[in-house]
This record gives structure tokens, C-alpha cells and sequence, in this order.
């Protein structure tokens, strides 16, 4: 095997990573480390000669400036060829230059008024200005703080890109480097950092974002912890620039919006509204072979000028194109993030991006699988609007609009393109299907939306986010209604469910999470031991476990879901049958105030099962009583042996009325239908048995609330498994509660 040829004065293979530079008398190639030649002072040299042959043919050659206004200094001033962006010249015309201010455009705020609430209510179409830091949430190292201390934060020997303004390349440096170059005092040239991205270094410990930035990036909402593809960091950059350092005209990556604020020193914005006129103009401009030659600021209607001065923080939001000047030596601190208030721009800006095939290293990492991880929580947000009857966001509907036609376009480009970043658990075209039925519900005024208008009931409120809402009892309450809601919907199909197929269903997941344990782990919820969310779909646990103390009663007539409470710790499911008025009541008590004895287990889940014995003569009409006023708790001289004869007893009877009806009552849904919805009788039922509703404690305050559990079994799970439908599965229910409750206590 032949062995690879070794270079410079160390002697190693060629490594990719490393830049090199030819000597021009013995054609060797050497490491700039190792001969002290920075990549950026490699272009200022003519002919270079290695230390070996600088001994016999004295010192590299240097090239000779010949002009101020050309990216390449060599080229002949005959004043034919016009100034490019970035040269000293460029820099001189441009201070001289006069623009309409930044104040027609600048909304001027208190860190305070910042909020997410303000930005849902008011659109974030404008840049924002805060002079005084209070109140955004944003805390930075101390005014005087140095580059000497961004090097002992970060670590001298961290690469890092250095731009050469006046040629307007990208080159690599290490950080100590930069540092010496920033101190020495003649400067060469002018080199500005704008990408030190520092998440993963001390100097992170110093710096937390604004409150808006954390609370409304998609990054931080919707990228799950156990995602194959690597998160995108991007939250937290140190900009670092020498007096006339210059970034021409740009929208920063994947139409993300960035905050910067100036620790000390001075920048100059160049802001341009991104109207559909300015964004075609833009896309010309970058793919112009002469792009550099053109100021783009006087081909649009109207380029703003922003001064930030120390101390101030600008928020400038997606789409604005947007050049800056550094008039003063400055350091400075900033972040991207998307969000939902600008969908549709943030994806325009994507597209954009693609077609002047901008180079991976300067696009947002990862924003394909991003919009994956965003839809799929969009689609929970917008099935939990419908629930609470009231529309969402009008962002909202049209940025889902968007993200419909992205995602279609971009699986249609994967036959092509294979190079897919749809993420392992997500299957795309039923996400899309789901997402667009969700649309049509709000477009044909479906979801309540009619009855909304009719009763003047509001949008909802937008700061609602999907992981604040994600309480497990309203997701298990939605496969219920989705499923109900799906047969009703498809009258042609052959079967249409009972009202005991819905309450069979919902019985059947609250024993499969009896079964799971407390502190089993279930793949499908990617839950941590500890109990808490694992980030899947939420900004923080803690919000998740707080929204699961709030649980839901779902009241379901004839198999429609006619009112639904959110009523202390417990989740309650009750289900009318007109025939009869046989009322059945489910509820699982969340709360786990002390283990509770063998008996208390079982009775507990007789009750879910909702076989607690009524005296015949008691009234059905009291079966509209508030539910909690109705709650059956054992008197205290009530004794076990008592208590134990006394549930036999039941159980008995409850088998020997199966029994009874089993015969005459075939488990078909159309069976049980017709006897649901006969109306003809109208006398009241004398049966001995009334489903009631128990709680196993009384609710907790909301501050002594135990820790959540975790919520039960998904949609992934329980796909497919239709429950089996007719009395014969509420016989099976009770031998499968009687088994359980042999076990040791636990929780529901």
C-alpha cells in the first residue's frame, strides 16, 4: 500500500482542514502555521519563498498596491473600473452619503413592552429599538469588557472566520491571532468577525438571550432532545470589528430574526423593507456578476440609515435586507432565531436562498427538518383551537399555508434531490394530509367557527403555545372526539360507533397506562425517567407539567362531546344514552395525595370502571348535579370486612345483570344504536345499577399538587386497535381491574 506524501517543515500528510502555501522555488507546500503565514497575508504575497529557500533567494515578494476601490489592489488606477463594496474608497462615499433616518421606520421601546404578547397582538414587521437594556431579558458581560477577555473565555486556539473587508473574502484564523492583529498598532488591514458563534464555550455562561428571542424560537420550542440531525446553534454570536469594517447588503439566513446590541463602539444599519419589489430587486442583485460594483441601496425606493450607539439593542425581523458599517472599533452581541409570527417570509427568504445557491456554511444548519419538527407541533396547536371552539391566529393560518406548500414542494424535490432532512419519526404526507384538513376546517367554517362569530367568542389567545396546551387528558379527550369526528363525517361507512365504543376506547388506554406502572418509560412519549417531557414539543418542562395539573371532563351525549370542563385534578368522561338514561361516568384521578389501601385501589377502580351500586329510586335527574357535589366517599366506620363483602356483592350483581342483557344484546354498534336512539319511550329507567362518579381524593391546590405523570399511550400506540365493542368487554374491564388491583398501589 503506497504511503501518502508528507509536506512542510513537519512532515504530515495533506489534511484538507489546514490552510497551505507553495513555495515558488522548491514547489513544496507548507502549512501557514508552521511558516507564520496567515491566510489572509497569503494574498498580499507576489512570489513566496519557504524558510528553506529564503536563505539562498532572500525574502517572498510582495505585490504592489496600485489602487483604494478594487478588491484586487493590483489592477491599474485608470479610473475604469467603478468602486467596489468594502474598499477604503467604498467606505469614504458611503459616510458621505445621505439616507432617509431609521426613525420612519424604527419603533422606539422599553425592554419592558418587548414581549411575545405585544409581538402576536402588533405583528413584528418593523426593526424595534431599545436604548436600555431593563426589562428584555438580555444579560451581557460588562461594558468594558475586552477582546483580551473574549480569548480567555472562548480559548485562543478556537478557528474562527475573519473577514478582509476591503476584499470581501472569508478567511480562518485562530482566535489569538486576531487578538494580537486587533492590539497591534498599526493594523495591516481592516479584518472583522461576525460569525464567533459561542454556545459552546464559557463566555456562554455570561450571556443570556432576550426573552423574546428564547420564547418564541422554533429552536428552543420544537427541536427535540433525541433529534438524529445536530441542533442548530445559532442564539449566540460576538461581533468583533475594527472602525470601517463593512457587511454589504444581505438577509440574514433562512429569513431568521436577529437581535444585536452594542457593548461598546458604534455600528451603522442600512435597512431596506423586504416588499415583494425590494426581494426581486435583491435576488437580481446577488446573482449580478457586478454585484459588488452596485450599491444596492440606491437601486430601491427607500434605504433607512441606524445608528447603534453602546448600549442600545436593535431587533430587526425577517426578510430585512440590511448592510452595517462599523464607524468606531466595536464589540457587539447578537442572534437569529425563526418563529411563527413570519412563516411565509422565512420560507420566501429560504427559497431565495436556494436559487443564488448559496453555500451550506452560510444558511440556517438543518432548516428543512426544523419546519418538519414545526409543523408537526402546528398541527397539535391548531386540532387543540378547534377543541376550545375558537380560531387561531391569523399568522398562524397562514403561515401553516405556507408550510404546506414547502413541504409538498420539497417532497416532490427528493426524487431528484435524495439529500432528505425529514426527520425518522415524522411521516410526512399524512403530516401534510392532517395539516391541510385542519385548514379546510377553518376555511369552511367548520370547527365551530360559524358559532364562534355567531356568539362573539374570540380568536384564541395566541401566547398559548401548543407546549402550554399539551396537557395529556385534552390529547386523550381529542383521539376520542378525532375519531368520533372521522365517523361522523364518513356516513357511508359501513359502522357507524356506539356510545360505548367511545367510552370503551377511553377505558381501554386508562388500563393500559395502569399497566405500564408510574415510573415505566413509554418509547412512543420520548419521556425521561424523572417524569418531565424530553423537550419533544415543548419550550420546558416544567410549563408541560404544570399544564398537566389541569385535566378534562369530557360530557359526550349520543356520542357527541357536549361540553368539556377543565376541573381540578381530575379528568372525567360521561356519556349519556337517551334509551335508558343509563348514565355512564369515567373518571381517573391524576392526583396521588398517599398510597392508598388494597381496598381504596380497588374501589378506586370500580369506580373508573364505573360500577358503584345506586339506590334504585334515586333520581336521574340528579345526574345533572355538578359532579363533584355528587362524589361518593366511604364514611370512616365504614370497616374493610364490611367494605369487602360489600364490593363482592356488587361485582356479583353487576355479573349477573351482564348476564341478563348479554343474551338479549348482540355486540354489534348498530344494535346498541337503535337503542340509543329510540325515542318512543319516555319513562324513566328502574335499573339497579347507575354508573357514578368517584374520586379517589379530594383535588389538590394547585401549589401542593404532587408532580405529574407521565401522559398515556399515543396515537402511534393505540393505532389500529379498535376496542371490541358490547357488554362482553365491560366483563372483561372488571376481570382485568380485579387483577390490577392485586398489585401493589399505584397511580393513575
Amino acid at each position: 500500500m503506497a504511503t501518502a506524501q508528507l509536506y512542510c517543515v513537519c512532515r504530515q500528510p495533506y489534511d484538507v482542514s489546514r490552510f497551505m502555501i507553495e513555495c515558488d522555488i522548491c514547489k513544496d507546500w507548507f502549512h501557514g502555521s508552521c511558516v507564520e503565514v496567515e491566510e489572509h497575508h497569503a494574498v498580499d504575497i507576489d512570489v513566496y519563498h519557504c524558510p528553506n529557500c529564503d536563505v539562498h533567494h532572500g525574502p517572498s515578494l510582495m505585490k504592489k498596491r496600485r489602487n483604494w476601490h478594487r478588491h484586487d489592489y493590483t489592477e491599474p488606477d485608470d479610473g475604469s473600473k467603478p468602486v467596489q463594496a468594502g474598499t477604503s474608497v467604498f467606505v469614504r462615499e458611503l459616510q458621505a452619503r445621505t439616507f432617509p433616518s431609521g426613525d420612519e421606520i424604527l419603533q422606539q421601546m422599553y425592554g419592558s413592552q418587548v414581549t411575545q404578547r405585544y409581538l402576536e397582538r402588533h405583528g413584528f414587521r418593523y426593526p424595534i429599538a431599545v436604548h436600555k437594556m431593563e426589562g428584555l431579558g438580555l444579560r451581557l458581560p460588562p461594558p468594558d469588557f475586552s477582546v483580551k477577555d473574549v480569548e480567555r473565555y472562548v480559548g485562543g486556539d478556537k478557528v474562527i472566520d475573519v473577514i478582509d473587508v476591503a476584499r470581501q473574502a472569508d478567511s480562518k484564523m485562530k482566535l489569538s491571532a486576531f487578538v494580537m492583529y486587533y492590539y497591534s498598532p498599526q493594523r495591516p488591514k481592516v479584518l472583522n468577525v461576525i460569525s464567533l458563534e459561542f454556545s459552546d464555550t464559557r463566555m456562554s455562561e455570561l450571556v443570556v438571550v432576550p426573552d423574546i428571542a428564547q420564547k418564541m424560537s422554533w429552536v428552543e420550542n420544537y427541536w427535540p432532545d433525541d433529534s438524529y440531525f445536530p441542533k442548530p446553534f445559532v442564539q449566540k454570536y460576538c461581533l468583533m470589528g475594527v472602525k470601517d469594517s463593512y457587511t454589504d447588503f444581505h438577509i440574514d439566513f433562512g429569513g431568521t430574526s436577529v437581535w444585536y446590541h452594542v457593548l461598546w463602539g458604534e455600528k451603522i444599519f442600512y435597512l431596506i423593507k423586504p416588499t415583494s419589489a425590494n426581494l426581486a430587486l435583491y435576488e437580481e442583485w446577488s446573482s449580478s456578476p457586478s454585484q459588488s460594483e452596485v450599491f444596492f441601496g440606491e437601486k430601491v425606493d427607500k434605504c433607512y440609515k441606524c445608528v447603534v450607539r453602546q448600549g442600545t439593542t436593535l431587533l430587526i425581523p425577517t426578510g430585512w435586507i440590511h448592510a452595517v458599517l462599523t464607524s468606531q472599533d466595536c464589540m457587539a452581541f447578537g442572534g437569529n432565531f425563526l418563529h411563527n409570527l413570519n412563516i411565509g417570509m422565512q420560507l420566501r427568504c429560504y427559497e431565495m436562498e436556494r436559487r443564488l445557491k448559496t453555500p451550506d456554511l452560510f444558511k440556517f444548519p438543518y432548516f428543512e427538518a426544523i419546519c418538519w419538527y414545526v409543523a408537526k407541533n402546528l398541527l397539535e396547536t391548531l386540532k387543540e383551537s378547534r377543541e376550545d371552539n375558537c380560531l387561531p391566529p391569523e399568522y398562524l393560518i397562514k403561515g401553516v399555508k405556507a408550510l404546506i406548500t414547502a413541504l409538498r414542494n420539497w417532497l416532490k424535490r427528493e426524487v431528484t434531490e435524495p439529500a432528505s432532512e425529514v426527520p425518522d419519526h415524522i411521516r410526512p404526507n399524512h403530516l401534510i394530509k392532517m395539516l391541510t384538513k385542519e385548514i379546510q376546517y377553518l376555511e369552511n367554517g367548520n370547527c365551530g367557527s360559524k358559532l364562534m362569530k355567531s356568539q362573539g367568542i374570540s380568536a384564541c389567545p395566541s401566547t398559548r403555545s401548543a407546549h402550554e396546551r399539551g396537557s395529556h387528558a385534552r390529547r386523550t379527550a381529542r383521539r376520542l372526539r378525532d375519531q368520533h369526528h372521522h365517523h361522523h363525517h364518513h356516513s357511508h361507512s359501513p359502522k357507524a360507533p356506539s356510545n360505548l365504543d367511545i367510552f370503551e376506547q377511553h377505558t381501554q388506554e386508562v388500563l393500559k397506562r395502569l399497566e405500564m406502572g408510574p415510573y415505566e418509560e413509554d418509547a412512543s412519549f420520548n419521556l425521561k425517567v424523572n417524569g418531565k417531557f424530553n423537550k419533544v414539543s415543548t419550550a420546558s418542562a416544567a410549563v408541560a407539567e404544570r399544564s398537566l395539573d389541569n385535566d378534562l371532563r369530557l360530557v359526550l351525549c349520543n356520542g357527541r362531546i357536549i361540553r368539556a370542563d377543565m376541573l381540578g385534578n381530575n379528568l372525567g368522561l360521561c356519556v349519556c344514552l337517551k334509551c335508558t338514561g343509563l348514565k355512564l361516568n369515567h373518571v381517573c384521578s391524576e392526583s396521588a395525595t398517599s398510597p392508598s389501601t388494597e381496598e381504596d385501589a380497588i374501589q378506586g377502580m370500580l369506580s373508573m370502571a364505573g360500577l358503584l351500586y345506586s339506590h334504585p329510586s334515586e333520581d336521574p335527574s340528579s345526574s345533572q348535579e355538578s359532579w363533584w357535589s355528587r362524589t361518593n366517599h366511604p364514611s370512616p366506620d365504614y370497616s374493610k370486612r364490611e367494605r369487602h363483602t360489600k364490593l363482592k356483592h356488587m361485582i356479583q350483581e353487576h355479573k349477573n345483570f351482564m348476564d341478563s342483557q348479554g343474551s338479549g344484546s348482540n355486540s354489534s354498534s348498530e344494535a346498541w344504536s337503535s337503542h340509543t336512539h329510540s325515542p318512543a319511550h319516555g319513562e324513566s329507567p328502574t335499573l339497579g345499577y347507575q354508573y357514578c362518579e368517584t374520586s379517589l381524593s379530594p383535588p389538590l391546590h394547585p401549589s401542593k399538587r404532587p408532580a405529574s405523570n407521565p401522559p398515556p399511550i399515543s396515537n402511534q400506540a393505540t393505532k389500529g386497535k379498535r376496542p371490541k365493542k358490547g357488554m362482553a368487554t365491560a366483563k372483561q374491564r372488571l376481570g382485568k381491574i380485579l387483577k390490577l388491583s392485586r398489585h401493589k398501589p399505584f397511580f393513575v
